[in-house]
């Protein structure tokens, strides 16, 4: 990492045990449940259940951090998130997992709030760029990381739980002995449905569509691998593979994006999408086949959400980026919420091996939809293409993100700091005048 990113190692490690922590839980649970022969339709919804978590959790967040501060909101949100996981190998009910994926999902939304509204504060403008993209390989690398402990952990038992458990205790540490300032708190940016509705329709399907197959794809995988026959070992480098090829494709993909037509690089990249799903799907392959299909899978799906947040950028004002980013937030976690359940709906149907069928379905959504001839360039920004970014694609950010976005014009995001510095002073006012009226005379 370079010198002048020296400042950030401590935020980045916290982020990478976040993710270590929620990329184990997340297959752990998929193989545990499969074992213990639960039903996929109950998979599915405690898949969908943690990131309809996410997105609630964006706007329970901004309340919570305005309220209390940076840094109690983060110890709260980590030790929900400590109990919660504490709580799976306490009381063994499929019912009561539900509930605490939703929590686990709404308390880390507001962990990813905390970090990125540090990371904005902190980063200088010749940074931003460098900031950002670090941030989204270090989430990459923590999900990677976490399918790695299965290779050392296969046997499914307490220990997984508790080094979940201990990834969201120690993650604490870096916060919570910070000695920089608080960053200012923002609030949620509007959400202008009808305008980006109307002038980003294809980079909202396909982010929509990429919800679908990531949802699908960390809820269920790990199930279809295990009706492949794979071991928990090797499901974890299965797994991993996938999310390490997707991280290594972000640079090259950026490169071509930033040089050729958006659009029908997302329709090139869904019809390969279709092919590949399919072959993994009716295929029959294992071993060598099997983890090479599965990593030409991860660098397309995982790089058809940075190439919709690119795509929509072009055609939208800087001044609307900000809440650009909470519209693909939204756009994103429906899509998230949704794919698990429907995944595991045909699963159950049908078959195991089903679900890549199922994705491959949704990624014939975008052959059809997204089409260059369609984009009328009315829209265009004057300085489109906007440069491609890193993004994680798997709701491990908040609409804070696209205040570190290079791609956002910093005078519009530093004025609407400003303008929420403001509004934060008043709350604290209120808060403190409420306390002096609580006081014992």
């Amino acid at each position: 990492m370079p010198g002048s990113l020296f400042a950030f190692s401590s935020l980045y490690f916290a982020t990478l045990l976040m993710l270590l922590g929620s990329g184990l839980l997340s297959t752990y649970l998929g193989l545990r449940l499969t074992a213990e022969g639960v039903s996929e339709i109950w998979i599915g919804l405690l898949m969908s259940g943690y990131y309809a978590g996410l997105v609630l959790g964006a706007s329970l967040g901004h309340r919570l951090i305005a309220r209390v501060g940076h840094i109690r909101a983060f110890v709260a949100s980590a030790g929900v998130v400590t109990a919660s996981v504490l709580g799976h190998g306490l009381i063994p009910s499929v019912e009561f997992w539900l509930v605490l994926r939703l929590l686990v999902g709404m308390a880390m939304m507001c962990q990813y709030m905390v970090l990125e509204s540090w990371l904005n504060e902190q980063a200088e403008s010749h940074q931003r760029g460098m900031v950002f993209a670090s941030y989204m390989a270090v989430t990459y690398l923590g999900l990677a990381l976490g399918q790695g402990v299965l290779m050392l952990m296969p046997d499914l038992d307490i220990r997984q739980l508790l080094l979940v458990s201990m990834c969201f205790s120690l993650c604490l540490v870096p916060v919570a002995l910070t000695r920089r300032l608080h960053p200012a708190p923002l609030h949620p940016a509007p959400i202008k449905i009808r305008l980006f509705l109307s002038r980003i329709p294809q980079a909202l399907t396909t982010v929509l569509v990429s919800g679908l197959l990531l949802g699908a794809f960390y809820g269920l995988a790990p199930v279809f691998a295990t009706a492949m026959g794979l071991e928990n070992a090797d499901i974890g480098v299965f797994m991993a593979i996938t999310i390490v090829a997707g991280l290594i494709a972000q640079w090259p993909v950026g490169w071509l994006s930033d040089r050729m037509d958006r659009s029908r690089m997302i329709q090139l990249s869904a019809l390969i999408s279709v092919a590949v799903m399919l072959l993994i799907a009716v295929g029959g392959l294992a071993g060598i086949g099997l983890l090479v299909l599965t990593a030409v899978f991860g660098v397309l799906a995982f790089t058809l959400y940075p190439l919709a947040v690119a795509l929509a950028n072009d055609h939208v004002d800087p001044a609307d980026r900000v809440a650009l980013s909470a519209m693909l937030l939204v756009t994103f976690g429906l899509g998230a919420s949704i794919g698990p359940l429907l995944g595991s709906l045909v699963m159950k149907v049908l078959d195991a091996s089903m679900l890549y069928v199922f994705m491959a379905c949704c990624s014939l959504i975008l052959v059809i939809r997204v089409r260059p001839e369609t984009v009328t360039g009315d829209h265009l920004v004057d300085d489109a293409p906007i440069q491609f970014m890193p993004a994680a694609g798997n709701l491990a950010s908040s609409p804070l993100a696209a205040a570190l976005d290079p791609r956002v014009d910093e005078e519009m995001v530093e004025e609407h700091m400003r303008d929420e510095m403001d509004q934060y002073a008043v709350v604290q006012s209120q808060n403190d005048e409420d306390q002096d009226d609580h006081r014992p005379g």
